[in-house]
């Protein structure tokens, strides 16, 4: 809408300076009239319809200069409609038509005025040739604008292109990089969680086979080397499909698995479950999921002879996470009130938490609950828009 009040504008004071130049000079053959005002005006309020139909345009507009000049009309006032008219058709690649309009122009008009002045060839010739150049200066200008806009045009289009290679390239190498990250997770820990799995799973059978009461220690390696396989198959086919875990795959759906695992690690776990329960977004069930997983081994390893509680709210815009204990809190903190020495368990919890637009809350448990002391880790992770957060 902008551009149309531009061009009609354009075309009202086009055809007021074409009125007016005619009007302010010397007389002609024929005294300027009704017609060649109607001529005047008609050749400039054309060019409100320049950008939509140029060629179109631009023969009114010729038509109306020769008719004006042929008749003998003072002044060369529809000069200026045509030149603006021969810029748009060629900037919108009609040069061709543009070259047979000035053609036109220069052929019909020198025959026509000398016919019609009876005056010499020479000064007819003069005369036209002047108004031909400078529509051939406008035509030329109009070129160099083209040019200039594909000049431009083709640099931004290779910038892109350049761009998409870069970001391909890097996808690529990232994609080389996974995989050969894959390979050497899978060739340094495969082999030894597998030898570590068959060789419990061997003694859980001969002390069951001997009718020996079988350790509970021993059924939780065998157990927890068995969990270590999935979890290590699972990040083994990201790292090589570039998809994320799914809920399914690491979610809060093996919550009670995982609890049990502890429990027969030597923690005793109590999960607590407050909200309505609904599917979560992948990220973000895959997130709790680890959380609580590594909270629990983080005290089954530091806090010494304790117990955990897990407790899982689901929000109606928030899902909260939070895993208790009331031992003695992590290692080297001198106190159970001391801040917590972030190690690489707190940190990755941390990245995971923040990569979702969500708030950790790490250390010394609060009043109550359970006695004095223990370790508390808290998170908050948004569930609307969560996926978006995580892109």
């Amino acid at each position: 809408m902008r551009r149309l009040w531009q061009d009609l504008g354009l075309a009202a004071g086009v055809a007021a300076v074409a009125v007016g130049g005619a009007l302010t000079a010397p007389d002609g053959r024929t005294n300027l009239d009704s017609l060649g005002i109607a001529l005047l005006t008609v050749a400039g309020l054309v060019l409100a319809a320049r950008r939509r139909f140029p060629r179109p345009v631009l023969a009114v507009a010729a038509g109306s200069l020769l008719v004006y000049l042929v008749l003998g009309y003072p002044g060369v006032g529809p000069a200026l409609p045509v030149l603006i008219a021969l810029y748009t058709t060629v900037s919108r690649g009609h040069g061709r038509t543009a070259k047979a309009a000035v053609a036109a122009i220069l052929v019909i008009g020198i025959a026509g005025d000398a016919i019609g002045s009876g005056a010499r060839p020479a000064d007819v010739i003069q005369r036209w040739f002047l108004i031909i150049g400078w529509m051939v200066a406008s035509s030329v200008m109009a070129e160099v604008t083209r040019q200039h806009r594909a000049y431009l045009e083709q640099v931004e289009r290779r910038a892109e292109d350049a761009e998409r290679t870069r970001e391909e390239t890097a996808r690529r190498r990232a994609a080389e990089e996974r995989l050969r990250i894959a390979r050497e997770l899978h060739d340094s820990l495969t082999h030894s969680i597998s030898i570590i799995k068959i060789q419990a799973g061997v003694a859980v059978h001969l002390a069951r086979k001997r009718d020996d009461p079988v350790p509970d220690a021993l059924v939780a390696i065998e157990q927890a080397s068995a969990d270590a396989m999935r979890e290590l198959r699972n990040t083994l086919e990201v790292l090589r499909d570039d998809d994320p875990l799914t809920g399914d795959a690491n979610g809060l759906c093996h919550l009670d698995r995982l609890a049990e695992g502890a429990r027969r690690a030597g923690l005793p776990v109590t999960v607590q479950t407050s909200g309505a329960q609904r599917d979560l977004p992948a990220e973000v069930d895959g997130t709790a999921y680890r959380i609580v997983q590594e909270a629990l081994t983080n005290a089954a390893r530091h806090a010494g002879p304790a117990a955990a509680t897990v407790c899982i709210d689901y929000g109606p815009d928030w899902l909260t996470v939070r895993v208790e204990d009331n031992g003695k809190g992590l290692p080297g903190n001198g106190s159970s009130t001391a801040e917590p020495v972030p190690g690489v368990g707190l940190t990755g919890m941390r990245e995971r938490v923040t990569a979702l637009g969500g708030t950790l809350r790490a250390g010394p448990r609060g009043g109550g609950g359970g006695g004095g002391g223990g370790f508390s880790v808290e998170a908050r992770l948004p569930l609307a828009g969560a996926a978006v957060v995580a892109a």
